[in-house]
């Protein structure tokens, strides 16, 4: 199983964000071996949480090995053609490191800040995703939707890679999700927090179906689960306060179904939730502490991964 990281972008609890503090992580990410540094996408939420695109930008230095991948970014809330400037420049100033991981994101207040009725999110999100492809190709093609029109510009810098960049789409796991990340997608992104290993397996044998009947190939289709949120400690007093107190009420979910998919517990639990996924198919996994983030990334390198099988 391979592991990435999220930038900690949230704060959970009182925070104070600085780029040492990033650029601590990003080093500290590489220097223990995580293959993708993800930065997710909100202008609002219940905490206060740092934009996704800026902050990868700012420790680009510190992840000369390391894939960056947008978990997701939000084309229809930001806009494709903004977004696609943006997510070129990463890739040009990265040497083409970088994945777009896109979504028509889960918050009517994203869409209300900037106007765009949240009603139509999921026709502008298919409309959005084909011209950021169209944007992020070099044999760029005029677009003309329903929404977004696009002629003979073309936006420069290009992308690096000589493909384009890979473009992922985010799903929960739904029939029509599934569907449109075989139709519009590289890969696939789950969200560790609404899957279990048994809904994750089934997701993934329907999304094989869907591949199939868009004549692409599953093996060849990568996925990830992404926001898996985790704090390792051996005083389950705290490891509880922290479920109940701080994880639960940011991100609106109970309890008791977040202590079931989430490794928030002893090094032990946190290794046995992942032996469950990697049995169910999770081959990706990117993890998000929940606080301490610079010890906890060491102690789940130390303490977790030996429990792991190869």
């Amino acid at each position: 199983m391979e592991f990435g990281v999220h930038l900690p972008l949230l704060a959970f609890r009182e925070k104070t964000f600085s780029l040492s503090e990033l650029v601590s992580f990003a080093e500290t990410a590489e220097h223990f071996g995580f293959t993708t540094l993800c930065a997710n996408d909100h202008l609002t939420f219940s905490r206060p949480w740092l934009d996704s695109l800026t902050a990868l930008a700012s420790v680009l230095t510190k992840t000369r090995h390391m894939t960056l991948m947008t978990t997701v970014a939000l084309p229809v809330v930001r806009g494709p053609i903004q977004l696609a400037k943006s997510l070129a420049a990463l890739d040009v100033l990265s040497g083409g490191h970088l994945i777009a991981g896109v979504g028509p994101g889960s918050l009517p207040q994203d869409y209300a800040l900037v106007g765009s009725a949240f009603e139509e999110r999921w026709k502008r999100f298919k409309e959005a995703t084909q011209l950021l492809r169209s944007l992020l190709q070099r044999d760029a093609s005029p677009f003309r939707g329903q929404f977004y029109t696009l002629g003979a510009t073309r936006l420069e810098p290009l992308p690096v890679q000589e493909s384009g960049v890979p473009i992922w789409i985010g799903s929960w796991g739904s029939e029509a999700g599934l569907r449109r990340v075989a139709r519009l997608g590289d890969g696939w992104l789950a969200s560790a927090y609404h899957v279990t290993p048994a809904s994750f397996a089934e997701a993934l044998a329907r999304l094989h179906q869907s591949l199939h009947h868009v004549g692409r190939e599953p093996e060849r289709f990568p996925h990830a689960l992404g926001s898996m949120f985790f704090y390792l400690t051996e005083d389950q007093r705290l490891a509880e306060k922290i479920l109940v107190e701080v994880v639960s009420p940011t991100l609106g979910r109970p309890a008791e179904l977040l202590r079931e998919r989430l490794p928030i517990g002893t090094p032990a639990e946190c290794a046995e939730k992942l032996v469950k996924l990697q049995a169910a198919g999770v081959r990706k996994v990117f993890l998000w502490p929940v606080e301490d983030e610079v010890d906890q990334l060491a102690r789940f390198h130390e303490q977790v991964l030996p429990q792991l099988p190869p």
